[in-house]
């Protein structure tokens, strides 16, 4: 019981610090508060003994979902795509498709749409979501339009295109760790419960925004170019060649963490050789201050709850509770992440998943997928993203409150996570 009562005034703590103080400064640099909470409640965990030292080496060494190798993963990920938006091609991109406003909203809304569909898949949702916001703002700005339809369609589709790969969450990364598949075979199964919920959330979208749509905009007046081409290909090379051997991980033998990790070293070899040669600023040094190296403490952090909530019997108890099937799991995962966050809740999920039935646990684990992916936009709370997301807007002067985005939330997640799960039972 006790660390039931910790490990829910840990998370209450981390949503009321990413709320109402997302971050402080400490010697002079922005530290962001949301993994702290966390860490001092699994502190606490080990003080009081309830979890101790030796358990939690042997479940790092032991377990298939090895926290540090899903870091590694994910971190060497974010760097490779940090390091490409550094190259301004995020930005070129954004600003390219938001030029075409010239032939209407309605154009540049299924442009953007597609856009950041097509770019989650490949990279990050976050990323995307953190890279094209600010210009959607400064866009909706000086073309004299109202945002609010451009960035639910960019939250929407990050948050729902997410879902493809196993790359494009981090959520995704923890949960397929202990699938026991390959990456081929992740990308096969989410396919079709992708497009469903891509094909809902879309027509949901302009439902609630067409007659906004039909509004006249103003000529766009930004400009974006590639400042350095060399570096804007060695970034895409590496991050295509990353995903290319990420894919066929399993029948090369070598590990989806190594894959990242060794792609990572390459680019920053490559980097360091381009400084040296040219003595000019290669923009990987500024990729990997950016990294979310915050998630790192707040992940393990997690883990050891999750070991703690594991030894006293409590992720047992909800696996009874849950059942056997893909639209419990699916719409528990769903609500959780709204109760305390994506993150841990798929960190509580692998280990509830872990005492399912065998015959069903890989179906369980992708509906828990899906509630990671398509819960974040239901409420703020639903994904780290979504409160910086908000915070963003605050700062470019966009109105949009809690209730307004749970407004929103409700009439497209709840529609949008029934077709998911319908998809995914018509593959499973």
């Amino acid at each position: 019981m006790t660390a039931v009562i910790i490990f829910a005034v840990a998370c209450g703590g981390m949503v009321l610090c990413a709320l109402y103080k997302p971050d402080i400064i400490l010697f002079k640099r922005k530290i962001t508060t949301f993994w702290i909470a966390p860490f001092l409640g699994a502190i606490l965990l080990l003080l009081l003994q309830i979890i101790d030292f030796n358990s939690i080496y042997a479940a790092v060494m032991e377990l298939d979902t090895n926290p540090i190798e899903i870091l590694v993963l994910f971190l060497c990920m974010s760097i490779l795509s940090i390091f490409l938006d550094e190259t301004g091609f995020f930005r070129y991109l954004a600003i390219s498709v938001l030029k075409r406003a010239k032939h209407g909203q309605k154009t540049l809304f299924f442009s953007l749409y597609a856009l950041v569909s097509i770019l989650t898949v490949f990279t990050s949702n976050d990323i995307i979501i953190l890279t094209f916001t600010p210009f959607i703002c400064y866009f909706a700005k000086n073309s004299d339009i109202d945002p609010v339809p451009f960035l639910i369609a960019e939250f929407v589709a990050a948050n729902t295109w997410s879902m493809t790969l196993v790359i494009g969450n981090p959520t995704n990364i923890y949960l397929f760790s202990s699938m026991g598949i390959s990456f081929w075979q992740y990308c096969t199964t989410m396919i079709l419960p992708t497009f469903f919920a891509g094909a809902v959330s879309l027509g949901l979208l302009y439902a609630l925004f067409y007659k906004k749509l039909n509004k006249p905009v103003s000529e766009c007046l930004l400009s974006a170019r590639i400042e350095n081409k060399f570096l804007f290909i060695v970034g895409i090379s590496h991050l295509a060649a990353c995903i290319l051997l990420l894919t066929v991980s399993e029948y090369i033998g070598i590990e989806m963490w190594l894959i990242s990790l060794l792609s990572c070293l390459s680019l920053f070899a490559w980097c360091l050789g381009y400084r040296l040669i040219t003595k000019k600023y290669s923009g990987m040094i500024k990729a990997l201050k950016s990294a979310p190296w915050e998630v790192a403490p707040f992940i393990l952090s997690m883990f050891v709850f999750v070991l703690a909530l594991s030894k006293c019997g409590v992720t047992e108890k909800i696996a009874e509770l849950l059942g056997n099937n893909i639209w419990s799991y699916g719409y528990a995962s769903f609500c959780a992440s709204n109760l305390i966050n994506n993150i841990p809740m798929s960190v509580l999920f692998s280990d509830i998943i872990a005492n399912a039935p065998l015959a069903v646990s890989k179906g369980v684990s992708f509906a828990a997928v899906i509630g990671s992916n398509i819960g974040a936009f239901l409420t703020p709370l639903g994904a780290l993203a979504g409160i910086m997301w908000l915070s963003l807007l605050k700062k470019h002067n966009v109105k949009f409150t809690f209730i307004k985005f749970l407004g929103y939330g409700a009439a497209i997640a709840l529609p949008t996570m029934t077709a998911a799960l319908f998809g995914l039972y018509l593959v499973i």
